[in-house]
């Protein structure tokens, strides 16, 4: 372990092996680092906070601290970090509260650049990328592979759906629907992300049954419910048609159109 002699780790942290704490660190009571995790200089970590192996936090992130919600009364709630993130300049992540489950996770394999916020409660998947200032309120959920562009607010309760990615600038008031691309103020959404569809080597098939069932959402005269009576009927049997039929029917503050 390689601890810079102006960094202040309290002895009563977890520090696995291999980690790097530079210069001006503070290291809170209750915050456990797995091996490898690298906290460059003047980075905060405190609250109950598990960060996982090979993590990279840089300089001046603030993690664990207390909700800015004004209902946290300063129980002990959690923030858990997964393995292999990277966690660029200046982001801020949140401990959960008591009316949010308690925690506040995020996945392994993410990418958080710089400035972005994440608030109390949310939940964030494996191998998201969140590019700079881009704001996640409290409770917001994003699944894996999420992309959420710079500048852009998801407000609070919404979710993000598999593979989605959210334009920069954009504010996002309902669920953003799996696989698509969604951008703009207020948010709409634009169809299939082919593109990221493609990157990801998703095969033709799926791309052309998901293309057929955005198409009965978006283009045709049919009411969303219609829309997933077609899609049931036609081509539900795409575990990625599954995916966005699922999100649609158990979203509660309803989808982005």
């Amino acid at each position: 372990m390689n601890v810079h002699p102006s960094a202040v780790v309290s002895p009563r942290a977890q520090v696995g092996r291999d980690c790097f704490i530079g210069p001006y660190v503070i290291i809170g009571d209750e915050v456990t680092l797995g091996d490898g995790v690298r906290v460059e200089s003047h980075g905060v970590i405190d609250g109950r906070t598990t960060i996982g192996d090979e993590t990279h936090l840089y300089p001046f992130v603030s993690i664990g601290l207390a909700s800015q919600d004004l209902k946290y009364r300063g129980e002990p709630a959690e923030t858990r970090i997964g393995k292999r993130n990277r966690i660029r300049e200046f982001v801020t992540i949140h401990r959960g509260t008591a009316g949010g489950g308690m925690l506040t996770r995020i996945g392994d394999d993410c990418l958080i650049m710089a400035q972005a916020h994440i608030a109390h409660d949310c939940q964030i998947g494996d191998k998201v990328i969140m590019a700079n200032a881009a704001t996640l309120a409290g409770h917001v959920e994003v699944a894996d592979g999420a992309n959420i562009g710079a500048y852009s607010g998801v407000h609070q309760f919404c979710r993000v759906g598999c593979e989605a990615y959210v334009g920069g600038y954009s504010v996002v008031v309902k669920d953003a629907l799996p696989f698509a691309l969604t951008a703009g103020n207020h948010a709409k959404c634009y169809g299939l992300n082919t593109t990221g569809m493609k990157r990801r080597d998703y095969p033709k098939e799926t791309i052309d049954a998901l293309h057929h069932a955005f198409r009965l959402l978006l283009s045709s005269k049919l009411n969303t419910t219609q829309a997933l009576e077609r899609i049931h009927a036609e081509i539900a049997n795409a575990p990625e048609v599954k995916e966005l039929l699922r999100f649609i029917e158990t979203s509660e503050r309803g989808v982005t159109k």
